[in-house]
């Protein structure tokens, strides 16, 4: 850790998701190093060192147009804070680091061997984190010299503008490993959340099936592209970005979902609309929501009238924000 309090931030490949790591990392203070962990003539580096840099600065005044931060001084301030570094300076980067975020292209192989090198650079309490979108931790684990201080951190883009941070720790993550990391994004202004290692994490999952389905219903002529865009944007969007989808079945009623997705995939004649077992489990177990005070969370001590005032205004805030709440005419 440097004197300054603030641990130092490693970036393995200083590609487009390493840049957005910079960022987010500089932004809070924190020393950034941008490894270009390829082989190369030094004037090459010196192309991309000078690429990378540039594309950062654009980033943070981009940043500052838009009013993430007010303070103009304050991009070549963060600017200070990051540093690219040939693969010739890996080792002493390498080993003085805190945490090591891996950004290469999405090879199984390729990601092996870079984190199989890098991993016996690193210092014996850094932890190594793998941004992969696809690859389990467990098929990149054991080519790490310490399984114990490596998971995936799956960052979503762009890195610097959007909280979540999905954690997947794999079969040899130390407990402690995924604290240190928790901890270090909850301290950038990140949102991690921890996810079994499973493809396509949550968000991945989630969105995969949403965007497959949108496309199927351009597919069918259900409707035009801009109402499609136009329903999930004041719509599905509108709702999930107050209430979780899981908070979302309480709130409605799981037995309300049962029966719709059950009527659906009749309907449809495809059992993937079907409702999961763990939809019928709640249901025999009374489980189906606010109305039973359970569901997917527990309302048993909680204030409902208080909890749905508060919900709905911040559905009133959402409609403002998009310049939709206007008083009524009376």
């Amino acid at each position: 850790m440097t004197t300054s309090g603030k641990e130092k931030i490693a970036a393995l490949g200083a590609g487009r998701m390493g840049r957005g790591i910079a960022i987010v990392f500089a932004y809070a203070g924190h020393p950034v190093t941008l490894i270009d962990f390829k082989e190369r003539l030094e004037k090459d580096f010196s192309i991309l060192s000078a690429e990378a840099l540039t594309e950062i600065r654009q980033t943070l005044v981009l940043l500052n147009e838009i009013g993430l931060f007010s303070d103009e001084a304050a991009i070549d301030r963060i600017l200070d804070h990051i540093t690219v570094v040939p693969k010739a300076a890996s080792a002493a980067t390498l080993a003085e680091a805190d945490f090591v975020f891996e950004g290469f292209p999405e090879l199984l192989d390729l990601k092996r061997a870079a984190l199989e090198e890098a991993s016996r650079l690193c210092g014996p309490q850094t932890v190594l984190a793998s941004t992969t979108s696809t690859i389990l931790v467990d098929d990149l684990s054991s080519a790490v010299a310490d399984p114990a201080l490596f998971l995936n951190a799956h960052w979503l883009n762009p890195a610097f503008i959007v909280p979540l941070v999905e954690l997947s720790p794999g079969k040899a993550t130390a407990a402690e490993t995924t604290a240190r990391l928790t901890t270090l994004l909850e301290k950038v202004g990140k949102v991690p959340v921890v996810c079994a290692a499973r493809p396509g994490y949550i968000v991945p999952r989630i969105q995969g099936i949403a965007m497959n389905e949108a496309a199927r219903l351009v597919e069918e002529g259900v409707a035009s592209v801009e109402d499609i865009e136009k329903a999930v944007k004041y719509g599905f969007g509108f709702r999930f970005s107050v209430l979780g989808l899981l908070e979302f079945i309480d709130w409605g009623g799981g037995d309300i979902l049962y029966h719709t997705s059950n009527y659906l995939a009749d309907a449809m004649d495809d059992k993937r609309y079907a409702a999961p077992e763990i939809i019928a489990r709640n249901m025999r177990e009374g489980r189906i929501g606010l109305k039973t005070q359970q569901g997917f969370l527990d309302y048993g001590e909680m204030d409902i009238d208080a909890y749905r005032k508060a919900r709905l205004g911040t559905f009133v805030q959402r409609l403002r924000d998009l310049g939709l709440g206007t008083a009524p005419q009376v």
